[in-house]
């Protein structure tokens, strides 16, 4: 989706691994594209998008929400309760409980370096930062205690 102009740098685009349970997803959606194509007929146009509307252009911001509103629904959660950017802050928090480094946190969020990571995502990254805490305290223990 674009809204406006793209909005990644030259710098800030990167290669990514991803989990193997997105790419069987991604590859259910390429079935699924293949599908649109296929009803589409002459009205389809291929600009090589991942997540295309139903003929190939790309997807408003509208469209884009509906869909993922009609998602949430589908999962039993209030679509009001959610936006699609909130999705990356609970990934970062998810990245965060099971203590991966705010090094690696920052790198996948496409910073380039902790501290806007740390800033933004403050609250998400509470928990790394008291287990770091943690992690001093069992080092070096209070013996005045």
């Amino acid at each position: 989706m674009r809204t406006g102009g793209d909005t990644k740098t030259r710098k800030s685009r990167r290669s990514l691994a991803i989990p193997q349970r997105v790419v069987r997803e991604l590859r259910k959606q390429r079935a699924r594209q293949d599908a649109l194509r296929k009803r589409a007929g002459d009205r389809w146009q291929e600009n090589g998008l991942v997540f295309p509307s139903e003929v190939g252009t790309e997807m408003d911001r509208h469209n884009v929400l509906r869909g993922f509103r009609r998602i949430l629904k589908a999962a039993g959660l209030n679509p009001q309760d959610w936006t699609p950017r909130e999705l990356r802050h609970s990934s970062v928090s998810l990245l965060s409980d099971a203590k991966v480094s705010i090094e690696i946190i920052s790198h996948l969020v496409g910073h380039s370096d902790t501290t806007v990571t740390e800033r933004v995502y403050r609250h998400q990254l509470r928990p790394v930062i008291e287990e770091g805490a943690n992690e001093m305290d069992r080092i070096f223990p209070d013996t005045a205690a």
